[in-house]
């Protein structure tokens, strides 16, 4: 990021708590222009130092209501500033609208009917794993955006269709992500993150980037995964839905007991506490996003129990799983073979290889007609904590099957 004009429109922006893209807006509104000749793509150009503003200044001043001489003179800070979600966001804007749009004009019909489509894609990967979904994810991805850019809507029903692109980039990039296509995910993932920001839909915008924080804690990138977390948290805002800041919170908690050591296994119990505080906050008045029906205690008791097991402390893991576990769907296969590994290595941990064996056949079993990488992956983690007791008979019966 820019040292000069750049980081001191950022900070300005950052202190009204605008998006660029609304930053982009008011600097229109300034100048007394119509339409939107400045867009978010200008507006992060300015601030990464790839373009100076130039003729924009003045209007950028009035805009963020400081004088010209706040923006041009350089300030020192006296730490590097804290991440924020802008920092991920895609290099170049692959939703920028079409100069010249062919596609006629979208309403609100059209928004409502991509939005079933998303609920619909959300249903089925509770039943079916990535390498199922993978192909109709990314062609209602790109039927999504190309809409956006072909189209003419109103304001409105622009930023509704943008909403409904960062909801279907979050499950479209959860799926890539179950079908092992991790970089894909990524940068499903960013361009969601660009169009929930462009919306000004700061819940989304975390979900989106607790989702990607997430892959990254999971595939050996722990400490971009937790200045993510902790950016998604920090950008959602006190504020968010209290299922939204429990899962925020929860990601957090993960990437915390994923990067190791002493320090980051308090900041990870720490988080859960406040993850479970958050969650007793939610009640029937309060208005939560759609997409968040499946956070629940039984959730944050799963993530409570993985932690406790990644920090080797089967005696608290054991109970908590063999709890979510004798009440969960068993119709949700994928899920269930993931939560019955993690019991099957506490139960290692706490020295008892015959239960451990006999929970990583159902692990085995379940994931063998599961087309997830996760599921996969968890299977060769069991394997090989499990072939620390390869003398004892269960135990070798297993490994030699899955030989």
């Amino acid at each position: 990021m820019s040292s000069g004009i750049g980081a001191n429109i950022r900070r300005e922006r950052d202190r009204l708590g605008w998006s660029q893209a609304r930053l982009g807006r008011e600097v229109c509104r300034a100048a007394g222009i119509a339409g939107e000749p400045v867009g978010r793509q200008e507006v992060s150009r300015w601030e990464t130092g790839k373009r100076k503003p130039r003729e924009w200044l003045p209007f950028l001043a009035a805009a963020l209501a400081v004088p010209v001489e706040v923006l041009t003179t350089p300030q020192t800070a006296a730490e590097p500033p804290l991440p924020t979600l802008a920092d991920f966001l895609p290099a170049e804007d692959p939703l920028a609208p079409l100069s010249a749009r062919t596609g006629g004009r979208l309403g609100m019909g059209q928004v409502d009917d991509m939005q079933q489509r998303v609920h619909g894609l959300r249903l089925a990967d509770d039943y079916l794993a990535g390498g199922d979904l993978m192909r109709p994810a990314l062609r209602e991805l790109r039927r999504a955006v190309r809409l956006y850019r072909e189209h003419s809507y109103t304001d409105l029903t622009g930023r509704q269709l943008l909403v409904q692109i960062g909801e279907l980039a979050q499950i479209a990039g959860w799926i890539a992500s179950d079908a092992g296509q991790h970089e894909e995910a990524e940068r499903i993932y960013r361009l969601g993150l660009s169009a929930a920001t462009q919306a000004e839909d700061r819940t989304l915008a975390g979900n989106l980037a607790g989702s990607l924080a997430y892959q990254l804690t999971n595939t050996g990138r722990e400490v971009e995964g937790l200045t993510l977390a902790r950016a998604a948290l920090d950008g959602a805002g006190p504020d968010a839905p209290p299922k939204a800041r429990a899962l925020y919170l929860d990601r957090v908690a993960w990437a915390h007991t994923k990067a190791g050591g002493t320090e980051n296994a308090q900041q990870a119990m720490r988080a859960l506490g406040e993850a479970s505080e958050a969650l007793s906050a939610d009640s029937e008045e309060t208005e939560e996003p759609a997409y968040l029906y499946w956070v629940d205690a039984g959730e944050l008791q799963v993530m409570e129990s993985r932690v406790y097991t990644e920090l080797r402390r089967p005696l608290r893991a054991v109970p908590l799983l063999r709890d979510v576990l004798g009440r969960y769907d068993a119709t949700h296969t994928r899920e269930l073979a993931l939560y019955l590994s993690w019991l099957a290595v506490a139960y290692a941990d706490a020295n008892e290889p015959e239960e451990a064996a006999a929970t990583a056949e159902r692990v085995i079993s379940l994931s063998a007609d599961v087309a997830s990488e996760r599921t996969a992956e968890r299977v060769r983690v069991v394997l090989a904590r499990l072939a620390e007791y390869a003398e004892v008979p269960e135990v070798r019966a297993v490994l030699d099957a899955a030989a």
